[in-house]
């Protein structure tokens, strides 16, 4: 009995200590002139998030809506103060004027410490994941390979996984005309042609081979919304040190493992072939041997959402990369490219389906330019000239923002003072939250935001866009350095599919489509059904 109850004792000890230590800064905001969401042990703000009783997008639209008019207000995700940004000016002023105090995101996946770091914990060495010097030197070395040059040196190989994807489904067409198909496999899989070619290194066809090795393997580390990796992610957040110890990493090692094969059997043939293909590991190559040179240039025909390299890109950085960083530079690419481009591409579908005028016009646009290249290729260049195509794609990054809310880590303490009453304190180890999801749909900033309207984006009225409430790419100089890759893809593969099937309904089209709760890839819960007729 005396045991029972001392253990009994010890337990409630215990579950007081965390608890104690769990709502130890509960109160955080209560001295600061700005209002805040109320709290809930463990979950902060954030639990109808973390329990999946709401999708990431109207999570964060809720939120933004429910303090109407005011610049900044406070919650708590899980035990972690965060400062969520409603005003465009004092976005751009944290974000690119005062970078300096905000250079690194929410440390969500453990410690970067190379002292501390587990060897075979890839996502740590990966661009997103890193922090200060150690950041700024890998951006450094690789904004030159994200330029508009080298995307046009790699757009062939591009063309050639769009040639291949149209092959497969023009003979699936024949004698009916038509095809049904679930888009997001489509396009997941035209991704992960993309991805292997321009990123590996390597030629896979994930039409033909429908449970291709490349694919299952990547799918598999996409599947962010499993427990497990929940857990891991909760662990990486609260014990950081031991997460980086043990070397508990967001991807399981059987892909890391995969991915790293792979990426050492490019390598060897490589060097032992001399082969050169002007893709993603060339320039890592390059990148490791200190020869790639970030060259600035002026392209006035670049997408409207392309984000612009700041001066920490391109500054010229000796520093080589390890095999390790050069592999988990190539899964970024990967988790980058795979799951935000294909669903870039499927929302624009959706609202191609829903719009069928849209589409019709942006039809007309890709026959004018496909009668312009005269039976030639479709080029970068003469992709980058489609202006309706662009304004389709903007404003459709606009209503199915990919990353709902942007974060940066406070690394030194920083004074809000909007010069208008509002003066407080933003402290080191605290976070902000830009919520890209409630500015896009904020009607001060586009009146009528349900409605999709790509002429929000014309030559007249886009210069009237605040560009601190849009940001489908993030802001300032930790913003997506692949925002030209993938408005490039997700151009291509709508041209090319355009050109030759009209999108339409079918039976199973579900709309208005029904959104994955929880934190996870924005996404649909029950797949994109849609027909492609032969045009």
């Amino acid at each position: 009995m005396e045991v029972n109850l001392l253990h009994v004792a010890v337990l409630v000890a215990i579950i007081a200590f965390l608890y104690r230590w769990i709502t130890r800064n509960n109160d955080y905001f209560h001295d600061k002139p700005i209002p805040s969401m109320a709290v809930t042990p463990f979950l902060g703000a954030s639990g109808p998030l973390m329990l999946r009783k709401v999708t990431f997008i109207e999570f964060i639209q809720s939120i933004y809506n429910k303090y109407p008019g005011v610049k900044v207000f406070g919650m708590f995700d899980t035990i972690t103060p965060f400062f969520v940004i409603r005003d465009p000016e004092l976005i751009k002023q944290i974000a690119i004027k005062d970078f300096d105090h905000f250079v690194d995101h929410r440390p969500t996946f453990g410690l970067d410490d190379e002292t501390v770091e587990h060897p075979k914990a890839l996502f740590r060495k990966t661009l997103v994941s890193m922090t200060g010097q150690r950041w700024k030197e890998m951006r450094a070395t690789l904004s030159p390979a994200f330029t508009g040059s080298k995307m046009r040196q790699m757009f062939s190989l591009m063309g050639e996984c769009c040639d291949e994807m149209m092959k497969h489904y023009l003979d699936k067409a024949k004698g009916t005309g038509r095809v049904e198909v679930e888009m997001k496999d489509l396009f997941g899989r035209i991704s992960i042609n993309v991805i292997a070619s321009c990123a590996f290194g390597i030629k896979v066809d994930c039409f033909k081979e429908q449970e291709n090795e490349f694919m299952y393997h990547g799918k598999k580390m996409m599947g962010f919304g499993r427990p497990v990796v929940i857990a891991r992610m909760l662990i990486m957040r609260l014990f950081p040190k031991f997460a980086s110890k043990f070397g508990i990493d967001l991807l399981d090692r059987e892909q890391a493992d995969y991915f790293t094969q792979v990426f050492q059997e490019t390598i060897r043939a490589r060097e032992s072939h001399g082969i050169i293909r002007h893709d993603m590991i060339d320039l890592l190559l390059q990148a490791r041997k200190g020869t790639l040179k970030y060259q600035e240039e002026k392209d006035d025909q670049e997408g409207f959402a392309t984000v612009q390299e700041s001066d920490v890109g391109k500054v010229e950085m000796s520093k080589s990369m390890t095999e390790a960083e050069m592999i988990a530079q190539c899964l970024i690419f990967f988790l980058g490219g795979f799951d935000t481009v294909s669903s870039c591409i499927m929302f624009t579908a959706y609202e191609l389906v829903r719009n069928p005028e849209v589409q019709q016009k942006l039809y007309e646009e890709i026959v004018q330019t496909d009668k312009e290249l005269g039976g030639k290729p479709l080029s970068y260049d003469a992709l980058q000239k489609m202006k309706y195509m662009d304004m389709v794609v903007s404003e459709s990054l606009r209503i199915w923002p990919l990353a709902p809310a942007t974060d940066r880590l406070c690394t030194k303490d920083y004074t809000v003072d909007d010069g208008q009453g509002l003066k407080f304190t933003i402290d080191k180890g605290t976070c902000v939250w830009f919520p890209a999801a409630g500015l896009h749909h904020d009607p001060q900033y586009f009146p009528n935001p349900e409605r999709f309207d790509p002429e929000r984006f014309n030559d007249e009225n886009k210069r009237n866009i605040n560009l601190g409430a849009y940001l489908p790419f993030g802001i300032g100089p930790r913003n997506c350095i692949g925002s030209r890759f993938a408005l490039m893809e997700v151009k291509a593969v709508m041209y090319y599919i355009l050109l030759k099937f009209t999108i339409a309904r079918s039976a199973k089209t579900q709309i208005p489509v029904q959104l994955r709760k929880g934190f996870t890839n924005v996404g649909p819960d029950h797949g994109m059904h849609m027909e492609l007729k032969l045009r």
